[in-house]
Order: C-alpha cells, then structure tokens, then sequence
C-alpha cells in the first residue's frame, strides 16, 4: 500500500485544500467472503484454484479506502484510489485494512503541515476539528500525557496523532514518547478513546491496549519479504520492548462502538510523529528500522 497527499495552506494557516492518493488492493482475501477459494496454498497444488480478487467494500466501511477521508474539516477534499487487481506478493485482511496506512499518512502529514504553518502539532489539529468528541479525545490524551511539560532531551520525542475510526466508528487520539538510539524504542503510549457507551470497560481497555502494542510491533519491526518463515526472518516485538499503555475511555451514553481497531493508525503516526520530535528526520516508509531512518536522514 502506497500513499501520497498534498494540500495548501492559506495565509492563517488553515488547510484549504486537500487531495489524497492511495494505491492497494481491497484488503479483504480471507476466507469466507467469496465464492472462491482465497487460501494461499488453493494456489500451490499441482491443478491450482483460480484465486479471486481482492473486493474492495465502499466506504464507510471500506478496504483499502478505510479512513482516506480525513477526518478534519476541511473546505475542499478529493480522495483517490487507484485499485491494484495483480499484485505479486497477494496480502489477505490485516487489523483495520487500509486505516493503519492512511491513517499513518494523513498524521504524519498533519504535523508536518503544522510545522509549515508555524504552529502547535496539537492547536493544529484542533484548529481543523470540529467535532467535539473528536476534540475531547486529543484535549485528554493531550492532558495525561503531561504533553506542555514533556521532558525534552537528546534522542527523545514525543508525538500525537487522532482519528475517527471509518470516520463513524470510535475516536482515538494518542500520545507517544520515544527514545532514539541505536534503534528506535517506544518509552511510553497514552490512549485516549470515545467508544460511546463502554458495556464492559476492561474490555475495552484490553483492546485498547493490545492494538497499541499490536501496532507498536508493526511501525517498529515488521515488514513480510520473501522466504521469511522464522521469527528471525519475520521479528516482532519482545515482551520486553512492549511500551507501557496508559488507556483513558470518557465515558458517556452514546451508541456503544467496537474498540477493536480504533488505535492502530494512530498509534503507528504518534510514533512516526515522536521520531522526527526526537531527531527532526521524517520517516516515510515503514516499519521504522535503524535501516530506514538512516536511509531517510541521507535522503
């Protein structure tokens, strides 16, 4: 999946334009959702199965397309989204399909048009958003996380990023702080999520944290590249490199809404925003290896 965006910015500083690009499959090849078999290995027998396409669902649902809207008010928006059919690596459904990529996309972007703005990542955001769920989320993960008095030293960072799950499903904001070394680690992650009504809060605290960590495993370790079949060749974070999650749920008496994948685009462009706080380098291409932050600070 490969995103590209552009927008402007009038005198104020307020976004005027914006124009989202993305290039996927429908993220959906499980089992299950079409007549034909979607199994990796229907294709590996001696008569193989003809696989079926990857069907990418409309929006608000959506696929690939997931949360390519941004979540913000803006006057002018056109999102595009350029189907890949044939792909040679074929990919299956991931948590949150395309949210975690456009997800990452649009925050990473979005701090980086404060910075062009001259103005706080945080003002920002809240700048473009009216939504006062949405802004509640961003003020509380904001507050916890001590976000004005963050104790700002070499190699370390800290990051926000926000959004509205399919922009009608839960709000998420988090806060990471990260230490830059000789590879990136995650120091410490603040959730602050609107899921409506919480029938059973320590449930949803648990999803909340384990898509935080999920995530953190993804933006920090793991990228799928031919022939990886070992934890050596295909790693994924260590209990001992988990990030402690601090999980904030406000509370009210909304339609209750599913907290399962709320946090994963977040999660993944707070970090990405807490790198380039820590180094001043912006890291496009994920995960964020020691490998691809050099390749981005020689860029």
């Amino acid at each position: 999946m490969a995103v590209a965006l552009e927008a402007s910015l009038d005198g104020q500083g307020r976004i005027v334009s914006w124009r989202h690009d993305l290039w996927s499959s429908g993220h959906t090849h499980r089992p299950g959702r079409t007549s034909k078999p979607v199994l990796l290995a229907a294709g590996e027998l001696a008569r193989p199965f003809e696989r079926a396409p990857a069907i990418d669902p409309p929006l608000p649902s959506g696929g690939a397309q997931r949360n390519a809207i941004p979540g913000y008010d803006f006057p002018d928006v056109l999102v595009m989204h350029h189907y890949v059919r044939e792909a040679p690596v074929h990919g299956s459904s991931l948590r949150s399909l395309g949210a975690f990529g456009n997800v990452f996309g649009i925050e990473s972007f979005m701090d980086e048009l404060a910075a062009a703005a001259n103005a706080d990542p945080v003002q920002f955001r809240l700048r473009h958003l009216e939504d006062p769920r949405g802004r509640a989320v961003i003020e509380e993960a904001v507050r916890r996380s001590n976000w004005t008095s963050f104790d700002k030293t070499e190699g370390r960072g800290h990051g926000l990023a926000y959004a509205r799950y399919k922009n009608i499903g839960a709000y998420c904001a988090i806060v990471a702080e990260v230490e830059a070394g000789a590879e990136l680690r995650v120091t410490r992650l603040v959730a602050a999520v609107d899921v409506g009504l919480p029938v059973n809060p320590d449930g949803v605290a648990n999803q909340i944290e384990g898509g935080c960590v999920q995530a953190t495993s993804w933006v920090l370790k793991e990228a799928w590249r031919p022939g990886a079949l070992t934890w050596e060749d295909y790693p994924i974070l260590k209990f001992s490199e988990a990030p402690p999650v601090e999980v904030r749920i406000l509370k009210n008496q909304h339609p209750s809404l599913g907290a399962g994948e709320c946090t994963m685009g977040p999660t993944a462009a707070a970090i990405a925003n807490a790198l380039h706080d820590a180094l001043g380098v912006r890291v496009r291409e994920l995960p964020l290896t020691a490998e691809n932050i050099t390749k981005a600070i020689n860029s």
